[in-house]
């Protein structure tokens, strides 16, 4: 057997990999792939109440008042779970948009039974995933 064997046969069981995933599963594969290149943590390993960094795809981005004052919110997907990141006082922030991709730093918390972060650090990255 030739060393290129191998090779071509996990070359084709990633094909046929491909072939019968959907869509939002190859998706999910792409963005935990960017993880570590972003030195973000998946979100789904993120803990209440500790400082976290994470990056992935903005899924919706809102405003939804929270206790009389604006609040932008955006769902951070990233392959493995959905966190919250809510900018408070802030209507819009340029960039900021669905389909974005993105890195944040912040402490998370849960609310509803939903991870959030508040006032996060953010970088825009490119899109693509670079």
């Amino acid at each position: 057997m030739s060393t290129a064997e191998p090779h071509k046969r996990g070359g084709f069981r990633e094909f046929l990999k491909r072939l019968t995933s959907t869509r939002s599963e190859l998706e999910a594969e792409e963005l935990q792939e960017d993880l570590d290149r972003h030195g973000a943590t998946p979100i789904a390993a993120c803990a209440d109440r500790r400082r976290s960094c994470v990056a992935g795809t903005l899924r919706t981005v809102t405003l939804r008042p929270r206790g009389g004052a604006p609040a932008l919110e955006a769902e951070l997907y990233d392959g493995s779970d959905v966190i919250d990141l809510v900018w408070l006082g802030r209507r819009k922030i340029a960039g900021i948009e669905p389909g974005r991709t993105l890195r944040a730093e912040g402490l998370v918390s849960m609310q509803d039974g939903r991870k959030v972060m508040f006032n996060p650090r953010y970088e825009l990255r490119p899109s693509g995933g670079a």
